[in-house]
């Protein structure tokens, strides 16, 4: 069992608070697929600093596609061994790449032992809840069912469900902001992610 840390960056200051206060033994940087110059400069220091007690990895990850960056988060996170306690970091970089890790961790709260967030002034650690994005089996089954300009009577079809029992499924993936309702159903971004 390790405690990995995964993590944005932009800065260095929250990820040596947290692998100091959580004696981190591995540690995930996500990047920008394209590296700015902020960004390269914290990740030599952390690398100069750590990278010779601790194990330092990177993972490319795009800036603005909310989506993307979710689905590549999951996919570390599922690839981490089950027993590792995995600790969360959305402090240090944009606001769409913390965005889409915190709903990686989110889609899989159960692998999450800890989302952090650390405040800038006063350099303290905030634990965030660990929600989830959560959908029933034949809600789950719905939303991979879904294609552009979808309909009811298609829908009822391709899923052998009775249209009542359809509708109240769509209408309450409709109150989560999955799914939205414009001459046919289309999925969201959020439903993107609930259904990974």
């Amino acid at each position: 069992m390790a405690n990995v840390l995964i993590t944005t960056i932009y800065s260095f200051d929250s990820i040596v608070l947290a692998i100091t206060k959580f004696s981190i033994e591995r540690v995930y940087i996500l990047c920008d697929e394209e590296t700015e110059e902020n960004q390269q400069k914290a990740l030599n220091q952390i690398k100069q600093n750590y990278s010779k007690v601790i194990e330092i990895k990177e993972k490319k990850i795009p800036v603005y596609d909310l989506v993307k960056i979710t689905e590549k988060c999951i996919e570390l996170i599922d690839a981490m061994p089950g027993q590792d306690k995995i600790y969360i970091n959305i402090t240090p970089s944009r606001k769409t790449q913390s965005i889409g890790l915190l709903y990686a961790a989110y889609k899989r709260s159960k692998l999450v032992h800890k989302i952090i967030y650390i405040s800038d002034d006063k350099k303290e650690i905030i634990t965030l809840p660990l929600l989830e994005f959560t959908v029933t089996k034949t809600q789950q089954q719905l939303l991979e069912s879904i294609k552009p300009n979808s309909n009811l009577t298609e829908l009822s079809q391709k899923l052998k469900q009775s249209r009542a029992m359809l509708y109240r499924n769509i209408k309450e993936l409709k109150e989560k902001g999955y799914i939205e309702d414009n001459n046919g159903f289309q999925i969201t971004d959020a439903g993107k992610i609930a259904r990974m």
